[in-house]
């Protein structure tokens, strides 16, 4: 098979599987945190696998059918205001060499996230003028659980570079 085919063949496989986990997350909402970070980690195999580009199109791709077709929204904005396109800007990070810069970067791209969903929620979505929320702890909580979110994304791509991916045996 061509490797242009090969790797248009596996976005599109990636954002079908993708939007069934956005999907489901809209149905079942006890499961939506965990299935949009789910739904994640196939526009990073896509990257993986065919490149940052390609993990660009799944994550459009999976947005838009999303925004199309799920009974419940909330979940494909969760995926769209962070977990759809971080694995592509983690994996453009992670080239550089410096793990301090990686990181400083890394939480400067979910604190400028969290800033914008924290806008868009209070001012288009919600009226929080009467919520008393000391806006340093969400900064410093969402700052903590998305290192440990990034710990584990890492690990789980490890696991899927060294034993399910072809490319594999390529990095060995």
């Amino acid at each position: 098979m061509n490797k242009k085919t090969r790797r248009l063949t596996l976005a599109a496989l990636f954002s079908a599987l993708a939007f069934a986990f956005l999907y489901f997350s809209s149905i079942w909402p006890t499961g939506q945190p965990g299935l949009v970070a789910a739904a994640s980690l196939f526009v990073a195999a896509a990257v993986v696998e065919a490149g940052p580009v390609y993990g660009l199109y799944v994550f459009l791709v999976s947005s838009a059918l999303s925004l199309l077709l799920t009974p419940n929204r909330s979940p494909t904005l969760l995926y769209i205001s962070f977990f759809g396109y971080y694995p592509v800007i983690k994996s453009l990070i992670e080239r550089l060499s410096r793990v301090w810069l990686q990181w400083a970067l890394k939480l400067l791209v979910f604190n400028l996230s969290l800033t914008v969903f924290w806008y868009v929620l209070k001012e288009l979505i919600f009226d929080l003028s009467g919520v008393n929320i000391h806006i340093a702890l969400i900064y410093l909580g969402g700052s903590l659980v998305f290192a440990l979110f990034d710990y584990g994304f890492t690990k789980v791509m490890w696991f899927y570079l060294n034993r399910v991916s072809r490319r594999g045996g390529e990095n060995k």
